[in-house]
C-alpha cells in the first residue's frame, strides 16, 4: 500500500486539538441571495472584495501568529504560523474566532465601501480549519486557490458579457459556453466585446494576498 500523506484536502480537516502542521482557518460566504438583495456588481463588484479585503487585514491584525491570509470572490484563508500554540491549537477556537471576527468586521466597515448603501440584514460566513503538514502542501493549497479564482472569473467574465452584453439569456450564455476551454473564452471576450482579459484588475483574476511586511 503506497503511504500517502494526506492527499484528499477534504481528509484534513478537524475539529480537534490540531497536530503540529501549518493550521489555514478558512471562512466564506454561503448565501448567494445576500449578493442578490444588495445590488452587487455581476462579475465582480469592487466594493465587495475591497471590503472582504479589508476584514481581512482586520483579522490579520488581531489574531496572533497568523501570517498570510488568501481571499477571491467570496471567501478567505488565514495561515496560522506551524508552530502556533494560540488557544493550545484546539481548532474550533480557530474556526470559531477567525469567522466570528470576519463576520463583525464585515458589518462594522460595511458602510465605508458601500455607502450610502444600506446593510439590509446581518450577514453569515461559514468557518472551517484544514491542516496542512509541509509547506508543499501548504503551498499547493494556496496555489490551487489562486487557480481556481482564474478559473471561475474568466468563465464569469465572458458569462455575464454575453448575457449583459450579448442579449443571451442565462441557460443560453452556460450552453455557449459549454466544452470551451481558457482560449476560447479569452477569443470570445475580445473579438465580441473586446475586453481583453490580461487586462482585468489583477484583484479580479488572481485574489487578494495579505502578507506581514517589515518596516
Amino acid at each position: 500500500m503506497q503511504n500517502k500523506l494526506w492527499e484528499n484536502p477534504e481528509e484534513r480537516d478537524t475539529h480537534g486539538t490540531a497536530m503540529l502542521t501549518w493550521l489555514v482557518s478558512a471562512v466564506s460566504a454561503p448565501r448567494c441571495r445576500f449578493a442578490e438583495d444588495h445590488g452587487f456588481v455581476k462579475p465582480n463588484d469592487a466594493r465587495g472584495l475591497r471590503l472582504m479585503a479589508h476584514c481581512a487585514a482586520h483579522v490579520v491584525t488581531e489574531l496572533d501568529d497568523l501570517i498570510l491570509a488568501y481571499g477571491q470572490s467570496d471567501e478567505f484563508s488565514f495561515v496560522f504560523h506551524r508552530k502556533t500554540n494560540w488557544f493550545k491549537r484546539r481548532a474550533s477556537k480557530f474556526m470559531t474566532q477567525v469567522a466570528s471576527l470576519f463576520s463583525s468586521a464585515f458589518v462594522f466597515y460595511w458602510d465605508k465601501f458601500f455607502a450610502p448603501e444600506r446593510l439590509l440584514y446581518p450577514p453569515a460566513f461559514d468557518g472551517r480549519v484544514v491542516l496542512y503538514p509541509t509547506e508543499r502542501h501548504l503551498r499547493d493549497y494556496l496555489s490551487w486557490r489562486q487557480a481556481d479564482c482564474h478559473i471561475n472569473n474568466l468563465y464569469n467574465t465572458v458569462f455575464w458579457a454575453l448575457v449583459q452584453n450579448g442579449g443571451l439569456t442565462t441557460t443560453q450564455a452556460q450552453e455557449r459556453l459549454k466544452l470551451t476551454v481558457a482560449a476560447d473564452k479569452n477569443e470570445i471576450l475580445f473579438s465580441e466585446f473586446g475586453i481583453n482579459y490580461n487586462k482585468e484588475p489583477l484583484q479580479f483574476r488572481k485574489g487578494t494576498t495579505i502578507i506581514w511586511e517589515k518596516v
